[in-house]
């Protein structure tokens, strides 16, 4: 079935986030911001190790770095790209209508866990390549994976951040599946090289999600979101 993959991703979140919420009213707050970090750390590294695995290889014995004109390339030119059309605003926006359209007005917390997990589990190359096995020949396993995976970071999440993460959900649901439904369009533009950058800006980008969630707000994410666009096409023009 086509588009099963986004389903089970989508649903994995959902009872991540809700097995989160009912285990956070258990939590103190001291324990909520140390499961918080935790998390953090674990979004760190898991950014951490694809972007190096993009950048570094070994070369008659010795570590060489690369892709280094990429990387910077990109997220200077995203990141301006960003901040012109102002995706955070967006975000932010679309999280304010969400959150008293579910009738939670009174959380204050609402809107940046909306937007911090949403960015958590919508960035990454497994989305996009997942989406396009999904949509070509209905290979939902990719996505299944990531669903697992998200499970787990919106369960502890949820549980540190509150019920905004829960809708996470909906961004998945429309960029996987919206993925999934031009597959045909994007599979030429998914080369290998495209596939690679992806992940390595990606990644970094994940990275910077981790460090939010540590140290505040330090980098505007989403308006740094087409570099990953910029990378791609850099591996086209390339």
């Amino acid at each position: 079935m086509i588009g099963l993959g986004t389903l089970i991703d989508g649903g994995f979140i959902l009872v991540g986030g809700l097995a989160g919420l009912a285990f956070g009213r258990f939590l103190t707050p001291r324990i909520q911001d140390t499961l918080l970090k935790a998390t953090a750390v674990a979004i760190l590294f898991v950014g951490l190790s694809g972007a190096l695995a993009g950048m570094l290889s070994v070369s008659d014995g010795k570590l060489t770095t690369g892709n280094t004109a990429l990387v910077v390339g990109s997220l200077a030119i995203g990141s301006l790209a960003g901040e012109a059309i102002d995706l955070e605003r967006q975000f932010d926006r679309f999280g304010e209508w969400l959150k008293y359209a579910t009738r939670n007005s009174g959380d204050s917390t609402f809107v940046d866990a909306f937007v911090t997990a949403s960015l958590t589990v919508a960035v990454g190359a497994m989305a996009i390549v997942g989406s396009i096995q999904d949509g070509l020949t209905g290979d939902w396993t990719t996505l299944a994976l990531k669903g697992a995976i998200d499970a787990l970071l919106i369960c502890t999440m949820t549980a540190s951040m509150g019920k905004g993460c829960i809708f996470s959900a909906i961004p998945v649901f429309l960029l996987q599946g919206g993925t999934t439904v031009l597959a045909r369009l994007l599979q030429p533009l998914m080369t290998t090289a495209a596939s690679a950058n992806l992940s390595t800006v990606g990644s970094i980008l994940i990275f910077c999600v981790g460090v939010n969630l540590i140290w505040g707000k330090t980098f505007r994410v989403a308006n740094m979101l087409p570099a990953v666009i910029v990378a791609m096409a850099a591996a086209l023009l390339v």
